[in-house]
């Protein structure tokens, strides 16, 4: 009877160490996760280009100045999050390949836009920099 009680003790309190073990780890994983901000202010998303590292997932918060609700709202993302005022809301995006995803707000759509880039976080940042350039010149220019 008692070798019972003390297997099943044991049993349980080994199980209760691992699933601790799992929330600590779990948790500094989460701490090590990059983030990036992002405003909403007068119905603009500021800034409304964000760069993020390709294959990575990437903790998104927006701080909602505005005196009115919007939700932040991407087909490209698969995303769509309520921004109550004067709050802060966190998006979880990615690993994403490299490339660009729109996001709007969705009572706004026409003033709350923005897009994430998504590039390969090896290319020095200023041949990112020329090459980003050279591709707006090239739109201008045609």
């Amino acid at each position: 009877m008692i070798d019972k009680l003390l297997k099943g003790f044991l049993n349980a309190y080994t199980l209760t160490v691992l699933i601790n073990l799992l929330c600590l780890f779990s948790l500094t994983a989460e701490a090590k996760r990059p983030e990036f901000h992002l405003a909403l202010k007068n119905h603009l998303f500021y800034p409304a280009k964000i760069t993020i590292p390709r294959n990575k997932k990437v903790k998104l918060v927006i701080l909602n100045h505005d005196h009115s609700v919007e939700e932040f709202d991407s087909f490209d993302l698969n995303r769509e999050k309520v921004l109550f005022p004067k709050q802060e809301a966190i998006i979880f995006i990615g690993p994403l390949p490299e490339g660009e995803y729109q996001f709007f707000g969705e009572y706004h759509p026409n003033s709350a836009r923005g897009k994430v880039i998504v590039v390969d976080t090896q290319i020095p940042k200023k041949e990112l920099d020329d090459e980003t350039a050279l591709k707006e010149g090239e739109q201008h220019v045609n």
